[in-house]
């Protein structure tokens, strides 16, 4: 379960975005990846040039802040969740931009289901439109399952 703060509830914020998915990776491997902020960039091809604040691990950790780059934004993230194998999440500060990203991995009998969601708000989303949640006029609908 996502232990959303406040501000990033998905009630309160214009945009929420869930994705799910099946791999046949164990959790224990999809933690790996998920936690070696590095290899984002190879996965996550709309993020670059990731860098962990202090320490020696390679690794994401409770309280680990880093900076990276999505978009063209400098993103200054800290892990604010973390269980592992089963859930990880970050906030995503920027110029115009505040979001909160969790993942979650749960064990299945043929590897992992994965869940992850994001929630934004921050000055630059409002430029674009008033209003991004479902049943709002002007709504956009954001997410996908496969």
């Amino acid at each position: 379960m996502i232990h959303w703060p406040e501000r990033y509830d998905p009630a309160r914020t214009p945009v929420h975005v869930r994705n799910e998915f099946d791999t046949r990776a164990a959790p224990a491997l999809v933690w790996a990846w998920l936690v070696r902020a590095a290899m984002g960039p190879s996965w996550y091809p709309n993020s670059r040039d990731v860098r962990l604040d202090g320490g020696s691990s390679v690794d994401l950790s409770l309280a680990r802040s880093f900076t990276w780059r999505t978009f063209g934004v400098s993103i200054r993230s800290t892990v604010l969740e973390d269980a592992p194998p089963e859930h990880i999440a970050w906030n995503a500060l920027g110029l115009g931009v505040d979001a909160y990203h969790a993942w979650l991995i749960t064990p299945t009998l043929t590897g992992s289901h994965l869940l992850t969601e994001e929630t934004q708000c921050g000055w630059a989303l409002a430029s674009e439109t008033a209003c991004f949640r479902p049943g709002c006029p002007g709504s956009i609908s954001y997410g996908a399952s496969a």
